[in-house]
């Protein structure tokens, strides 16, 4: 027999401490008292047998608590042991011998040698100390191990502290405690030797024996906390440890320093996520310590500095972390998601989850971890409430447990929810630049193809619940560097080619003509389908604009997706929290719990059926908001357009009414939205009503206020939970059908050839016999798509097909020109050799070919540039070498340019080239491939593009087009280099060409070879080469060139004036702009009743919630309630109050709203519109259209809800405090602290945000400018082999995206986590102050309580609402310049003129001046002539002589001085509408909107469709069209935007005939005719000379053939009036400059013959 003794606490810890469990093993069982008082207790009995008793003692050691840390230090010893193992270098001999690899030096060993090698202790010092991160780190590890031989020291004090004695017999030599105290002072010596280990070791081992230690220590301080901290806050347990004496609480205080204090507060070590993307300065999230990333105190010092300044830039934001780099998330995510790159073909949802799987694991927990905290709030109010009501009898846990938990558990639950929110805006902002890189990269792997802009098929939109509720886009060619801009919806996946020659499919439609008034016009965006032919519906669905796709995929869809990041919510939140509420529900009220859950399924449906109701009404709304922008979109791009022709005050009534359709589907989405609101407020609200009755009238059950309230706090979860899902659900619906879309881009959209899975054979070489430097063709086809579809004459799409039925092979080493009348596709021939067309065999010997190993250069006819200075457009992707530059700029005509610009090289040629006229845009881009290495040169029609008026003798001049062709075609840049040329100009190439191509109309090479058969092959050549060789003769005896400016270094070389940035916060008279439109005439009466009604509402909920506690209380104090007259009651003030009011307040508001949206935007246009010509040239079309389309869009939601969101919290919080006030009045005292507190943090986070708000959307507009510019260069880019800088740029701009976005949302996360922990403090400190210091009922304290938790939480959300109402100012703030912007007269009574004017047509102009800017100088100098009514003036003079000046003077289109008497009138005195509608102008290239033909002739619907077939025939196509064969176009014939699948003389045509159609007295043609054909020009002048020859014209003329049969010919130099008279009198003179010029032609007699002269 022996003793065993031991001590026994039945409150905590039974086990093996239970005497009952060893009765079959002993006897004589005795109890004495123990140490530690209560029921503790001494335990002794005699065991039968001594193993029996061994075995006893053992296990009640190892089966004890204390064993714990040991068990996991045996764990921890076999995983290093094993690493040991693994990582030895025996081991990886043998496994790199086994595996046939080589075996790699590992990381320790480097760092060991690194040490070694080290001179001096000190150095050796230094070198450990920046290993471990940094001297705080070192000091923090230090501290540790000094705590751990302090826990090592005070465990072996423990054991040694009574001594250790042997027992009688052979008992055991130690007791049970102190057997235990040696198990831990075994485990202090474990972890006494890791400390030492994580400080003196290197790299991968110092890690592991840190991380090894800190699970330990932890698990340590868990077992101490439930032995010895928890029992003290209970009312019945004792610490188990107390026999420990005094030494227990400091073992314990180290412990939670070295556990809990040190790894929370020590700062991270950098190690870089990949050695190639490591940085020298690390960002501070990758060095703070775990305290610090929960609590974003990283970003407290980036916080404190930006308050203070107006504006960051991207220098000043903290570095990217490696792991946020785009070229490391391209990396990581492009081989699952990219086929290119390797990865499987399957849709893209199972990808992004693939590539985010930890990120979304890691949600997960912090959801779950989230989800069961929450729980603490009303779990805690039970609990207190409960002892308030007992008085604390038998109570088992002590009240200050449950403050603390008060406290403690919403910190936790906004730790949790703010860490899963960083995690998410990790993946949103990785997401964007992965999928934005993704799309851009398979761009340009794509086709490019001709044709129509196609509207959006109502069901395609349909499937898009919120699918542009946030657009964001840019211009197609490039946007500045500031705002992005927004654009149309695209839903297919077919490619736009924006070349200007016709057959790369124009588009004509097949539906019969109908009356304007009869039909739906073809520019009406939406059409209903079912309105259709089906063949029509059918072809449309292929004509989408690609630009305007990508767009919208990288902005829109990209955003749908993202937004569609809270998958988990739906996943994981919803049925987990949904779950314990009812659990927690039936704990507390029994199974009525599933009463109120049966009435929540049954009424879910119905804000089911609302959701789709919003669905539906959301996408009628997207259709009109679509429809609003293609109409903004594209009255921006042609803005000067409709200001020349007065078109100002219908284009905004036009914009009002889309708009007006567009608002009146937000309203009724708005109401639908409050409706669904009310019914999901109704639901938890109704179920706690049904849950109630049935406890108190079914159950028989009493109601108290713990049960009362607790349950509130739950139900209300549950209605927000029921609120989240319906966002949830609709953002993932959205996000589902965006990912669709994108998914079909990248797996559908037609790809180039040589990206193809089964490219066309035999070509690029892969034929053998086909020289590896040939360039040519042999029986081949090509067509704009690789798409089988059969096409009849008169389909809506004109299938074009280029055909070489034989070989064609370009001659080498010299200039080979492609000649053919317009649209016989001789840009298609370059396309084709490029590889941008889709090659189809004709035979078994079928080839093409085109040399890439020396370069390619290609210049396109609509000639491409960057929106960079003129210098990098010209160098591009080549090394800068300053003598061939130098050569370049002398041979491509540029050096004169340069005296235009302030800069020179160094000026930026702005959007588009805004900067840069036509030619000087043209000699830009021919400079760019001059200037490149290429061995092969592809120029479209780049003649054409230059300017071709020469100056007039005796004057300075250049004639721009025949410099180029002497100095740098045939120059030594040019020399032994394979040149292919689009060209009309024989004239000036044939005699430095070599070889010629003809093409015929229908695509066919007609024939090849040397240009001296070229011109009998076409005999209409034979005429122009003989009119023009003479004059060129003697250009060559008079050309000179002046000499190159002194450029100034200091120059910027900006010519785009940079967007203003309003620094600190929106001004109050910005704001007052909203809210005057708000509260419209009656701004009083309209705020009164809406906050008055929102007070009430607020009050009556407040009511709502006491009563229910005071029906709760009736039961303490009466036998007998009567239940149906609480609820009755209750249900009164609910439905009543807070529901019929609510939505009273909320109809008001959206009345103010839709009054609000619909002034502003109003305003808005007419500024618009109604400003001058100088300031759009100064500000970018982008930034325009970013005004009227995401601003608006701002105002028409963000900031309108957020507005009325902040109303409703700010009344919440007034009525809430009074609440709490009203039943504990000192309470105001902590509040007024916390709201002062709160105040100055939310002030700290406005200031430091709007400037990272404004830099975040300075960053994200150059990335969609770069997609857009690249992509409207796309074949540029190609051609030139540069797809991997623009890659890589690319990459560059999304890193300064993702580096603001990511501080952006690190502010947010900031702000909330200090506001929610205020919050609970202030929650606890009211729950201590009503436990402690005050004696309350439990009613009384469970509604302030209630209040208290919803008070903190209208704080926060009135901070957050706040700084967003604060960020989404900034859109009034732009919209507010926009109003101020420079504004021309305003129409006037006075100026309406009378309605027979004009009669005639005359034009009398009297000492005219004219300047660009009100400060700016002179550029006409007192101008005075008279043109009669009918007469044809040709003017003529040297570029920058004034006549396109003179133009705008006329229409009073800049600052004159002077009169202009237009038929008898002044025009400064006539209204400018009207002077500019009765005076039409057609420039250089007219523009076009995408549509029908019938609405660019006729965008108003004025005019019968007879009238417009008559202005079309009068204009000549008829003519043209004969050549045209089946591809005829008819009014209702598609256009695209600008008129890009027309050619230049198509779109002259039209113009042409828009301006028969307008029937103005007064026709202005600048330059109109200088960029088309022959046969085209002769048509026009034939319709001038005919039709128009009662018509006043002034012609801005390039050939002496197109006004030498004028009236009169005004020349002008240097904004002087040089000469004026009829073209007799100005050749009768022998020095006239006219004369000159006549005299030197070889047309000499024809000239003559047409002014009627004598020579």
């Amino acid at each position: 027999m022996a003793e065993l003794k031991f001590e026994h606490n039945p409150g905590f810890e039974l086990g093996l401490s239970d005497p009952d469990r060893f009765r079959p093993w002993a006897s004589d069982f005795q109890l004495t008292p123990g140490p530690t008082g209560g029921q503790s207790v001494y335990v002794s009995f005699q065991v039968r047998s001594r193993v029996i008793f061994t075995v006893i003692f053992y296990l009640r050691i190892w089966w004890d608590t204390l064993m714990i840390p040991t068990y996991f230090a045996s764990f921890s010893m076999l995983v290093l042991l094993n690493h040991g193992i693994v990582s030895s270098r025996p081991y990886r001999s043998l496994r790199a011998k086994l595996s046939g690899v080589e075996a790699l030096e590992g990381e320790d060993s480097i760092n060991d040698t690194a040490l070694t090698t080290a001179t001096s202790i000190s150095s050796k010092i230094r070198l450990l100390v920046a290993h471990h991160g940094g001297a705080v780190t070192t000091a923090y590890k230090i501290l540790r191990l000094l705590g751990c031989l302090a826990l090592l020291c005070l465990s072996i004090f423990t054991v040694t502290r009574n001594g250790i004695y042997p027992s009688s017999g052979s008992e055991p030599v130690l007791t049970t405690e102190e057997a235990l105290a040696v198990a831990m002072c075994i485990f202090y010596f474990y972890a006494l030797l890791l400390g030492t280990i994580s400080i003196s070791a290197t790299s991968k081992w110092g890690r592991r024996s840190w991380n090894h230690l800190s699970v330990l220590l932890l698990v340590t301080f868990a077992v101490y906390s439930c032995r010895d901290i928890f029992p003290l806050a209970t009312y019945t347990m004792a610490p188990l440890d107390l026999h420990e004496g005094w030494v227990l609480w400091p073992k314990v205080t180290v412990l939670s320093i070295i556990s809990i204090i040190i790894p929370l507060a020590i700062p991270q070590q950098y190690i870089p996520i990949d050695p190639k993307y490591s940085t020298d300065i690390p960002s501070p999230e990758q060095t703070a310590s775990f305290l610090s990333r929960i609590t974003y105190s990283y970003a407290s010092t980036f916080i404190w500095s930006s308050r203070k300044k107006e504006k960051i830039t991207q220098s000043d934001l903290p570095p990217l972390c490696d792991y946020d780099r785009a070229s490391y998330l391209r990396d990581r995510s492009f081989p699952v998601l990219d086929t290119f790159s390797g990865a499987k073909r399957r849709h893209l949802f199972f990808g992004l989850i693939r590539v985010f799987g930890w990120e979304y694991t890691s949600m997960g927990l912090a959801i779950l971890a989230q989800v069961l905290v929450s729980f603490c709030a009303p779990v805690s109010l039970n609990q207190i409430l409960k002892y308030v009501e007992t008085g604390g009898e038998a109570a088992y846990t002590r009240p200050w447990f449950w403050i603390l938990l008060l406290l403690l558990g919403p910190i936790a639950h906004a730790c949790a929810y703010q860490w899963c929110n960083y995690v998410a805006t990790c993946v949103l902002i990785r997401a964007e630049g992965i999928i934005t890189q993704l799309v851009f990269e398979h761009a340009l792997r794509t086709r490019v193809k001709a044709e129509a802009t196609t509207p959006v098929k109502p069901e395609q939109v349909a499937a898009i619940p919120e699918a542009l509720d946030v657009p964001e886009l840019v211009s197609a060619h490039g946007a500045d560097q500031g705002t992005p801009i927004e654009g149309p919806v695209r839903l297919r996946e077919e490619t736009l080619h924006n070349g200007p020659n016709p057959p790369q499919g124009t588009a004509s439609s097949p539906q019969t003509t109908k009356r304007p008034d009869t039909q739906k016009r073809a520019h009406k965006f939406v059409e209903n389908p079912s309105k259709q032919p089906a063949a029509s519906r059918s072809s449309e669905d292929k004509a989408e604009d690609f630009i305007g796709r990508l767009n919208n995929l990288v902005t829109a869809d990209m955003g749908n997706i993202t937004g569609a990041r809270d998958l988990l919510t739906a996943v994981i939140q919803v049925p987990v929290q949904g779950t314990l509420c009812i659990l927690f529900l039936y704990a507390v009220l029994g199974w009525s719990a599933f009463v109120g859950l049966a009435t929540t399924l049954m009424l879910y449906p119905l804000p089911g059926y609302l959701a789709n109701k919003v669905q539906a009404m959301q996408a009628v709304r997207l259709k009109k908001a679509d429809a609003r922008i293609q109409t903004v979109t594209e009255s921006m791009n042609i803005i000067r357009m409709v200001k020349l022709f007065g078109w100002e005050r219908k284009m905004s009534d036009r914009l009002a009414d889309i708009r007006e359709e567009e608002l009146l589907c937000i309203q009724k989405r708005n109401i639908l939205k409050a409706v669904n609101s009310a019914v999901n407020f109704l639901i938890p609200i109704a179920t706690m009503i049904a849950t109630y009755t049935t406890y108190t009238v079914i159950m028989n059950e009493e109601l108290s206020p713990s049960k009362v309230f607790s349950s509130m706090a739950v139900f209300d979860m549950l209605r927000r939970l029921l609120w989240r899902i319906f966002f949830v659900v609709m953002d993932l619906l959205s996000g589902k059908v965006s990912l669709d879309r994108l998914t079909d881009f990248l797996q559908n959209t037609e790809l180039l050839d040589a990206y193809s899975e089964k490219p066309s054979r035999s070509h690029n070489g892969h034929n053998a016999h086909l020289a590896q430097d040939q360039i040519g063709f042999k029986d081949a086809s090509f067509a704009w798509t690789s798409e089988n579809t059969d096409r009849t004459f008169g389909s809506s799409k004109r299938d074009f097909r280029l055909r070489i039925d034989a070989g064609l092979t370009f001659k080498k080493g010299c200039i080979n020109l492609i000649l053919g009348p317009a649209g016989s596709g001789k840009t298609s021939l370059l396309m084709a050799l490029l590889g941008e067309m889709h090659f189809i065999p004709t035979g078994p010997q079928s080839w093409f070919h085109l040399p890439r190993e020396g370069g390619v250069a290609y210049v396109p006819q609509g000639s491409w540039v960057q929106n960079e200075t003129v210098r990098d457009n010209i160098v591009f992707n080549s090394p800068f070498d300053e003598t061939r530059y130098q050569k370049v700029l002398y041979q491509c005509a540029l050096e004169q340019d340069f005296r235009l610009f302030h800069a020179g090289d160094r000026t930026e040629v702005g959007e588009r080239g805004l900067a840069l006229n036509g030619g000087q845009k043209a000699r830009i881009t021919l400079a760019r491939a001059i200037y490149s290495q290429a061995k092969i040169i592809l120029l479209d029609d780049i003649l054409a593009a230059l300017e071709r008026v020469p100056s007039y003798l005796p004057f300075p001049f250049v004639h721009t087009a025949k410099w180029v062709v002497d100095k740098c075609f045939s120059g030594d840049l040019v020399e032994g280099r394979t040149v292919l040329l689009v060209t009309h100009n024989v004239a000036m190439m044939h005699k430095i060409a070599d070889f010629a191509v003809t093409l015929d109309i229908d695509g066919r090479v007609t024939d090849s070879g040397p240009i001296s058969d070229t011109r009998a092959i076409i005999p209409s050549l034979e005429d122009e080469l003989e009119e023009e060789l003479a004059v060129l003769h003697n250009l060559d005896r008079g050309c000179r060139w002046a000499s190159p400016a002194v450029q100034d270094p200091s120059a910027s070389g900006k010519l785009i004036a940079e967007e203003e940035v309003e620094v600190g916060r929106v001004s109050w008279k910005t704001f007052k702009v909203f809210l005057k439109a708000l509260g419209g005439n009656f701004s009083l009466l309209y705020f009164v009743s809406f906050i008055g009604i929102y007070v009430v509402v607020e009050m009556a909920l407040a009511l709502q919630t006491w009563y229910l506690g005071f029906w709760a209380s009736q039961y303490q104090d009466h036998h007998s309630v009567d239940t149906f007259y609480y609820v009755d009651l209750a249900l009164g003030i609910i439905l009543l109050s807070c529901i019929s009011l609510n939505a009273a307040g909320y109809l008001i508001f959206v009345d103010g709203q839709m009054r609000a949206s619909r002034t502003i935007h109003r305003r808005l246009m007419d500024a618009i519109l109604g400003t001058t010509l100088r300031w759009l040239d100064r500000t970018p079309i982008s930034r325009v259209i970013a005004r009227c389309t995401q601003d608006i869009r701002s105002l028409d939601e963000p900031l309108s809800q957020q507005f009325h969101a902040l109303i409703e919290f700010t009344v919440a919080i007034i009525v809430k405090l009074a609440a709490i006030l009203l039943f504990t009045p000192v309470f105001i005292i902590p509040t007024l602290i916390i709201g002062v507190l709160g105040s100055w943090l939310g002030q700290i986070y406005i200031a430091a945000q709007l400037p990272i708000k404004w830099e975040l959307s300075n960053a994200k507009a150059p990335v969609l400018a770069h997609v857009g510019a690249a992509i409207a260069g796309i074949v540029s880019i190609r051609a030139y082999s540069a797809e991997e800088r623009f890659l890589n740029e690319s990459l560059t701009r999304i890193d300064r995206y993702i580096r603001a976005q990511r501080i952006f949302f690190d502010f947010n996360r900031w702000i909330t986590i200090r506001i929610d922990t205020m919050g609970s403090v202030l929650t606890a400190g009211l729950a201590a102050w009503l436990i402690y210091g005050q004696n309350n009922t439990a009613t009384n304290t469970g509604f302030s309580l209630h209040m208290a938790i919803g008070l903190s939480g209208s704080i926060l959300w009135s901070i957050r609402l706040l700084n967003i109402v604060e960020v989404e100012g900034n859109s009034l703030e732009r919209i507010g310049r926009y109003l101020q912007a420079d504004q021309e007269p305003k129409p006037t009574l006075q100026g309406v003129p009378p309605a027979y004017w004009p009669i005639g047509g005359e034009l009398r102009v009297a000492k005219l001046c004219a300047r660009y800017s009100p400060e700016g100088p002179e550029v006409l100098h007192d101008l005075s002539f008279t043109v009669e009514a009918g007469q044809h003036i040709g003017i003529v003079g040297r570029p920058g002589s004034g006549k396109s000046t003179l133009t705008l003077s006329l229409l009073r289109s800049i600052y004159t001085e002077g009169a202009v008497y237009y038929d008898g009138i002044d025009t400064s005195t006539i209204n400018l509408d009207a002077l500019r509608s009765k005076i039409t102008v057609i420039p250089q290239i007219p523009e076009l909107m995408s549509g029908s033909l019938r609405y660019n002739l006729d965008p108003f619907e004025q005019f019968e469709d007879a009238e417009l077939n008559d202005a079309l025939r009068a204009a000549g196509l008829s003519s043209l069209q004969n050549d045209w064969h089946g591809n005829r176009l008819t009014l209702d014939s598609a256009i695209a935007s600008g008129g890009g699948n027309l050619s230049v003389g198509q779109r002259q045509v039209f113009a042409l005939a828009r301006a028969i159609v307008r029937g103005s007295k007064l026709l202005i043609m600048d330059e109109a005719t200088s960029a088309i054909d022959y046969k085209t020009d002769a048509v026009i002048q034939s319709t001038l000379r005919n039709e128009l020859r009662y018509v006043t014209l002034i012609t801005i003329a390039h050939r002496l053939r197109t006004i030498m049969d004028a009236d009169k010919i005004l020349v002008l130099d240097a904004g002087r009036i040089v000469e004026f008279d009829s073209p007799k009198n100005l050749l009768a003179n022998e020095k006239g400059a006219l004369r000159a010029l006549v005299d030197q032609s070889a047309d000499r007699k024809m000239l003559y013959a047409m002014a009627g002269a004598k020579e």
